[in-house]
């Protein structure tokens, strides 16, 4: 247990790494948490500081995602070594579930972060890359029909859970309850996006495809 313990705090210290934060205090002192909708997420540094300053914080966020998730789990940490009863496997999604809640709750930004999309892009990578191209497909058709980088994010998050119960069952299953929860998270993160959508007064971040047809 404690290597479990060790390993997930080290992972969640690696995400709270936060790529917006780093990359705005390096880039003139840009808070990004003071700018636009005040997310300290790729979406927002996109919006407000362009595509290179995008560029680096959405490497940094999918890195620490994919870093910590790959190396952890085999490492044997100076004085502990792998415990044989503790699974592999589920040592890999807990590490993974907090490289994500770091960034989401960075203790080096007083708990302000993103909403998790990227990095858990770069733990997707690790555990079950295969996954990235229904995510990746339900992601750019829903932008493209909806115009809400939000809302596709979402829909991309749930889709995984759906593609794993209808490809990988009953051997996924530990799969699935990861990605389940993963899903879960990324609704709960994205619920501000959920009620401007519902409100209307959530921007577009492109021209809706479907609202020019129904016109």
């Amino acid at each position: 247990m404690l290597e479990l313990g060790l390993k997930v705090f080290i992972s969640y210290l690696i995400g709270s790494l936060n790529g917006s934060l780093i990359i705005g205090r390096m880039f003139g002192g840009v808070d990004i948490r003071k700018v636009g909708s005040g997310n300290a997420g790729g979406t927002n540094a996109l919006r407000t500081q362009g595509k290179m300053f995008a560029f680096w914080v959405i490497l940094i966020d999918v890195g620490k995602g994919s870093l910590p998730t790959w190396l952890l789990p085999g490492l044997a940490l100076p004085w502990i070594g792998l415990d044989p009863e503790i699974s592999r496997t589920w040592l890999t999604y807990a590490i993974g579930g907090a490289a994500i809640v770091g960034h989401c709750y960075p203790v080096w930004f007083r708990f302000a972060g993103g909403k998790g999309a990227a990095t858990a892009i770069g733990v997707l990578a690790v555990i079950a890359p295969l996954l990235l191209l229904p995510m990746a497909i339900t992601w750019v058709l829903m932008l493209i029909i909806s115009g809400y980088v939000g809302l596709a994010t979402i829909c991309a998050a749930v889709v995984i859970p759906v593609y794993v119960a209808v490809t990988a069952l009953p051997e996924g299953m530990d799969l699935l309850v990861f990605t389940t929860l993963l899903a879960m998270f990324a609704v709960f993160t994205h619920r501000s996006n959920i009620q401007r959508i519902l409100s209307g007064d959530e921007e577009r971040d492109m021209q809706s495809r479907w609202r020019d047809r129904a016109r």
